[in-house]
């Protein structure tokens, strides 16, 4: 989706505190980071098992399916012993080899083979179902929560903090219970079946290699404590390195304006030199955990040879069975070393779930009431009566605003940043619930409309633009579902945009890219009047629209607003004072109140706050600030 950002109100005056740009998130690497733990474990695992409840009978055949998998997967090397100890005795008795009897065992084993392996498939087919609707219902959960959050709840967190809870996260989860929870299964239930095998050939040499335990879990330990370090320093420098250059290929023009590509360049071998180095010794001492597991492996191969040499010579135990306990004792390792990797994984998953759970439980807009009826034929007459809001309680930003709006007015906001311009556009469209007092729509109060009726009364039109990537036609077609072909062009024409629309190549089917940068700026603007043309809302709220065009885009753009708000209620937030002349209300905000109100002719000849103003922005030209 592209859009032209802004930080909505927390960017703005009157805007909430906490307010923050855009952040970015973790990717997708960052989920596994070792160290990453729940605060709450035992709250989290409770809550993550509660999504798997409805799914008991199908994990029970999970399990059934890992646990026979394995058993016919660890009978193997014993039963291949036996051919060995059939080739064995032939040769040391100097007798005929029994070929039949090996060909059996090997045809039993290719069985054994096969069955195991279709036990593994309905293993992993069952569970990737059941983790993709585990997923599926939190994803859908998770959707549904963001559709029902307040504003505020946005405008305090950062978009990359948001998307890394619904996106990186949630995958995080998807992966775990895909994989690693079928890994650990299939591991804890090989070691178990390994030990078992192991004990029934010979219970000296199973001794024997748990004896090597200690030292491999102390390695393992002492290699994981110092690899982590040197991880979550990869990940911390990765994402400085993904905001470097995200920073600097959606500025690229304005470091190529001011000449600080170098600069650029050296910053960005800096913070690679820094991740080169992080990755290189987390990787490496990573590496360490297999040749030393190895290494200790090949310890108790040397001990289980040498003792098995000695009870083979005693007659005590067959070659069979020594090649069958070497082949166990390689499998020992293996789930030993998974565990530990997947009780890691485990721990990040659990993190991941409770940050989607801490999202989860976010307080939500207070629910509309139901009952009351909507408007049925809006007006556009709207009234503050005593208003009183604060983004914090102790704070109030509006106190006892009282404001008259007729059908068919417009009324112009101004006032100096911090003032409460768009935090009143918020109360209206309540995005935020009032304090004390109410806001009426034709009489109504807006606590009595739902939501999306309430909202579905206004249009919009704003300084920064928002489309999103995909056609002309369907990003005008966004003001109204199910709009035709003809209404379509009827609103481009209406906001002067049909001309230009007609002079592209593909016309209306052009695609806009992911940035709309393939049209100029005053295009863009014209396709958002078009949009809310075919909306054709009751109330329209309109920021400075013409403020980053040309004069020849401006004088487009100031017909097609025309057109927009002839005979509609509108609310437009003045920036250039110039443009708010013909206004039948201006309404003067500071410090969240309304301190003078009138037309244009009024408030200049009263001398107050607005004739300051006013003045003081032409008085020296162009070069002073806007108001807004």
């Amino acid at each position: 989706m592209s859009k032209e950002h802004k930080d909505g109100a927390g960017a703005r005056g009157g805007g909430p505190p906490g307010g923050r740009p855009m952040g970015f998130g973790p990717g997708p690497g960052m989920m596994g980071v070792p160290g990453q733990k729940a605060r709450d474990f035992k709250g989290s695992l409770k809550r993550l098992s509660g999504y798997l409840k409805p799914f008991r009978l199908t994990l029970i055949a999970v399990l059934t399916a890992a646990i026979l998998s394995t058993v016919f997967s660890i009978l193997s090397p014993k039963i291949l012993g036996k051919a060995t100890d059939k080739l064995f005795d032939g040769i040391v008795n100097d007798v005929p080899i029994d070929f039949d009897g090996i060909v059996q065992i090997l045809g039993l084993l290719a069985i054994l083979y096969v069955i195991s392996a279709l036990f593994a498939f309905v293993q992993q087919y069952l569970m990737a179902g059941v983790a993709q609707k585990v997923v599926f219902r939190l994803r859908n959960e998770v959707n549904d929560k963001l559709g029902r959050l307040p504003l505020k709840f946005y405008d305090s967190r950062s978009n990359g903090d948001i998307l890394s809870r619904v996106v990186n996260d949630v995958d995080n989860i998807s992966n775990t219970l895909q994989q690693s929870l079928t890994q650990l299964i299939t591991s804890i239930v090989t070691l178990i079946g390994v030990i078992i095998m192991m004990l029934t050939i010979s219970p000296l040499l199973t001794l024997i290699l748990i004896l090597t335990l200690p030292l491999s879990f102390v390695a393992i330990a002492m290699i994981a404590k110092r690899s982590q370090v040197h991880f979550k320093n990869q990940q911390a420098q990765l994402g400085s390195l993904n905001g470097h250059v995200e920073e600097m290929y959606t500025g690229h023009t304005i470091v190529k304006a001011f000449g600080r590509e170098k600069e650029s360049i050296r910053q960005f071998e800096e913070m690679n030199d820094k991740l080169y180095d992080s990755s290189w010794r987390a990787q490496f001492i990573s590496g360490i955990i297999m040749p030393v597991m190895n290494l200790i492996g090949n310890i108790g191969y040397v001990c289980i040879c040498v003792v098995g040499g000695v009870l083979v010579t005693q007659r005590t135990i067959t070659v069979g069975d020594i090649q069958a306990f070497i082949q166990y004792a390689r499998q020992f390792t293996m789930p030993i070393t998974q565990t530990a990797n997947i009780a890691n994984i485990i721990q990040s998953t659990l993190a991941s779930a409770e940050r989607v759970f801490e999202l989860l439980d976010e307080t939500e807009e207070s629910p509309d009431v139901a009952g009351r009826g909507n408007v049925a034929r809006p007006r556009g007459e709207v009234e503050f009566r005593g208003v009183n809001f604060g983004y914090n309680p102790d704070k109030p930003l509006i106190e006892n605003m009282n404001i008259a709006v007729k059908s068919g007015q417009t009324v112009a906001i101004v006032g100096p940043t911090g003032a409460g311009k768009t935090t009143l556009v918020n109360l209206l469209m309540r995005f935020y619930e009032v304090g004390d007092g109410a806001i009426t729509i034709d009489g109504r109060d807006i606590r009595d409309l739902e939501r999306g009726q309430l909202r579905s009364l206004f249009g919009m039109v704003l300084q920064d633009t928002w489309l999103f990537n995909g056609t002309i036609r369907d990003n005008i077609a966004y003001g109204r579902l199910g709009a035709t072909e003809a209404e379509v062009v009827d609103a481009a024409q209406a906001a002067h945009a049909d001309h230009f629309i007609r002079t592209l190549p593909e016309g209306y089917d052009t695609v806009l890219n992911e940035e709309a940068s393939n049209i100029s700026q005053g295009q863009k603007q014209l396709l958002t009047i078009a949009r809310a043309i075919l909306a054709d809302p009751s109330i329209l709220i309109l920021d400075e629209a013409t403020s980053s065009v040309d004069t020849r885009t401006e004088i487009q753009i100031q017909q097609a607003m025309n057109h927009l708000m002839s005979g509609r209620t509108s609310f437009v937030i003045a920036h250039r004072l110039s443009t708010i002349r013909d206004a039948d209300l201006i309404l003067v905000m500071k410090e969240g109140s309304v301190i003078e109100q009138g037309n244009h002719e009024e408030l200049l000849s009263q001398g107050g706050f607005y004739a300051d103003l006013y003045n003081s922005q032409f008085a020296a030209g162009p070069s002073i600030p806007s108001a807004g």
